[in-house]
C-alpha cells in the first residue's frame, strides 16, 4: 500500500482518489476551497438558492453509469436523473425559437419541417455519429496518450479513420445541412467545449449522438449530488479530504516526488496525483527543473472559452422557460471569432440559460425562480465590474425581449462569476472555464502529457491533459492517471527499486 496525495478535489482529483482507495493505497485529497466539486462546486445561499456554480449539462449518461458500476453500484444508488423534454431551446433573431425534443423520431420531424430532406441526412449523420461515440468513449478516451504507438493497432487504425479525426467538424456539418438553424444545433456544442468548428476534429461528431440521442438528462439536486456519490464511495476506501488546505509546492528529490507543502507544513507521500490546474502544478509547484513545459509552451496553447456567469434569483416564476435556452439571436460565426481568432469581449454575444428550478423544487424558495446565466468569452482577458454590468444588461434586455416580460425588478438575489474568479479559486490559466481547445493539434497524444517526464512518481488529471473538457472527459480522466500511477507503483515494488 502506498501513501498517494491527490492535488484538487474536482471531478478527475475525485475519480483519482476513488479508483486508488479501491485499489488499496492510502489516499488524502487536498483542495484549496472549502468544499469538493472544483467548477462544479455548489453555492447554497442564505436565501434559500443552491446554485451549480459551473456544469449544468448532464450528458453521456453511460460514462457515470461505467464509472459507478466499477464500484459495484449503479447511479440510481446516488440520484435520480429526469430527462428533460424539450431537450432545450434555441432562440434565434425575430423571436424565432426551436425547441428541440427528447424523441429522435421527433426530431427528425423537426429537421424535415426545416430543411426539406434533412430527415434522411439526419439518420445518416448519426449513424456516423453512433459509430464515432461508441468507438471513442469506450476505447479510446481511455487510453493514455503516452505515444504514438498505442493507435498502432490495424483495428484502432481503421477505427480512426472512419472516425474522420483528421477532418473539419464544420465542413462535416455543412456536407448534410445547410440551414442556418440546424448547423447552429450541431454547431452549439463546439462552440461552447472549446474551438472554432472548422477547426475541430469530425470525431467530435460524438457530441451531436450524445446530446441528441442519448438525451439531455439533469441529477435532482444538482451537480452537487453527482459531487457527493463520487465522495461516498472515496471515503467508504477510507480517502482521506482536507479542505482550505491549498498545495503550496512539491519537494522533489533525485526525480522523485517526496513530499507537499500544505499551510506551510511539509507531508511526505509516495506519489502524486496532480489534479488541479495543469500550468499551475507545472510553472509554480514544481522546481524550474522539473517542469513539463515552459510558460512559452503553455502561451502557444489553443484555450477553450471562459466564461461571464451570473448567478440569479427571481421572487417569481417564470413559465415561459424551459430548463435549458440557448440565445443564437445574434451572429455564430463573429462570437467564436472574438473567442478563437481576434481575443476581444463579444461585438454582439451568444448566452445560455439554465433555469433548474423549472425541473427541481429544491433549488429556489416556493414561489421563485434560479437562473444560471453564462456567456463564453476568450480566456486572457481583463475583467471588471463595469464590464460585467455591461453584459448583464445586454442579456437581461435580450431576455426580457425574449420573454415580452420585465423580470429585473423581481430578482432578489445575484451575483457575478468570471475569468478573475477563476484564477483566484481554481488557479486557472488565464481564467478559462473548460481546458485545452478540441483542436485536432490537442487533440490524443498531442495534448499535455498525462505522466511528468522529470518526476517518475508524478501524474497528472484534468481537463487540460486527456481526454479533454467536459464532466465525463473529467472523470475519465481521473481513472487514466490512477491507471497509469498504480501500474508504476507496480512495476517498482516488483523491480525492488525506483
Amino acid at each position: 500500500m502506498s501513501r498517494i496525495a491527490v492535488i484538487g478535489a474536482g471531478f478527475s482529483g475525485l475519480s483519482a482518489a476513488a479508483y486508488l482507495a479501491d485499489w488499496g493505497h492510502q489516499v488524502d485529497v487536498y483542495e484549496k476551497n472549502d468544499s469538493a466539486g472544483g467548477r462544479a462546486r455548489q453555492w447554497k445561499t442564505d436565501s434559500g438558492y443552491i446554485f451549480d456554480m459551473g456544469p449544468s449539462w448532464y450528458w453521456m449518461p453511460d460514462v457515470f453509469d461505467r464509472f459507478f458500476g466499477d464500484f459495484g453500484y449503479n447511479t440510481a444508488d446516488f440520484y435520480q436523473l429526469t430527462l428533460l423534454d424539450p431537450a432545450f431551446d434555441m432562440v434565434f433573431p425575430h423571436r424565432d425559437m426551436m425547441q428541440i425534443p427528447a424523441n429522435f423520431n421527433e426530431l427528425c420531424v423537426l429537421f424535415e419541417s426545416i430543411e426539406k430532406g434533412s430527415c434522411a441526412r439526419l439518420q445518416r449523420f448519426m449513424e456516423e455519429a453512433k459509430f464515432k461515440y461508441r468507438k471513442g468513449m469506450e476505447e479510446l478516451v481511455y487510453m493514455p496518450c503516452q505515444s504514438v504507438a498505442e493507435f498502432a493497432r490495424l483495428d484502432l487504425l481503421a477505427g480512426i479513420l472512419r472516425m474522420q479525426v483528421f477532418g473539419s467538424f464544420g465542413k462535416h456539418v455543412r456536407k448534410y445541412f445547410s440551414h442556418p438553424k440546424l448547423i447552429a444545433l450541431m454547431e452549439f456544442p463546439i462552440l461552447f467545449l472549446g474551438a472554432m468548428p472548422e477547426e475541430s476534429p469530425a470525431l467530435y461528431r460524438l457530441m451531436n449522438y450524445a446530446g441528441l440521442v442519448l438525451g439531455t438528462w439533469y441529477p435532482q439536486g444538482g451537480f452537487g449530488k453527482v459531487v457527493e456519490a463520487i465522495m461516498q464511495i472515496a471515503r467508504k476506501k477510507d480517502a482521506g479530504f482536507y479542505f482550505s488546505s491549498p498545495v503550496e509546492a512539491i519537494i522533489v528529490e533525485d526525480g522523485l516526488a517526496k513530499a507537499i507543502v500544505v499551510n506551510g507544513y511539509s507531508i511526505e507521500y509516495d506519489a502524486i496525483i496532480a489534479a488541479a490546474d495543469y500550468q499551475h502544478v507545472d510553472n509554480e509547484l514544481l522546481p524550474p527543473s522539473c517542469r513539463n513545459y515552459t510558460q512559452s509552451y503553455w502561451d502557444k496553447r489553443t484555450l477553450a472559452p471562459s466564461c461571464l456567469i451570473y448567478y440569479i434569483g427571481l421572487d417569481k416564476k417564470i413559465d415561459a422557460l424551459q430548463h435549458h435556452t440557448l440565445f443564437f439571436d445574434e451572429d455564430l460565426a463573429l462570437h467564436s471569432k472574438e473567442i478563437y481568432k481576434t481575443p476581444q469581449w463579444p461585438t454582439k454575444p451568444l448566452f445560455y440559460l439554465c433555469c433548474p428550478s423549472r425541473t427541481d423544487k429544491t433549488v429556489a424558495p416556493p414561489g421563485h425562480e434560479n437562473l444560471f446565466l453564462l456567456m463564453p468569452l476568450a480566456a486572457g482577458l481583463p475583467d471588471s465590474e463595469d464590464i460585467r454590468e455591461k453584459y448583464f444588461k445586454i442579456m437581461m434586455d435580450r431576455l426580457e425581449g425574449h420573454l415580452g416580460q420585465e423580470i429585473r425588478s423581481h430578482i432578489d438575489f445575484r451575483s457575478s462569476y468570471c475569468a478573475s474568479d477563476f484564477v483566484d479559486d481554481y488557479n486557472s490559466f488565464k481564467g478559462n472555464a473548460y481546458g485545452l481547445a478540441n483542436t485536432l493539434s490537442q487533440t490524443a497524444f498531442m495534448k499535455t502529457s498525462i505522466s511528468n517526464k522529470k518526476v517518475r512518481n508524478l501524474y497528472y488529471a484534468g481537463q487540460l491533459t486527456v481526454p479533454g473538457p467536459g464532466v465525463p472527459p473529467s472523470l475519465i480522466s481521473g481513472k487514466i492517471a490512477a491507471k497509469q500511477l498504480s501500474a508504476y507503483l507496480k512495476r517498482i515494488a516488483h523491480e525492488g527499486v525506483v
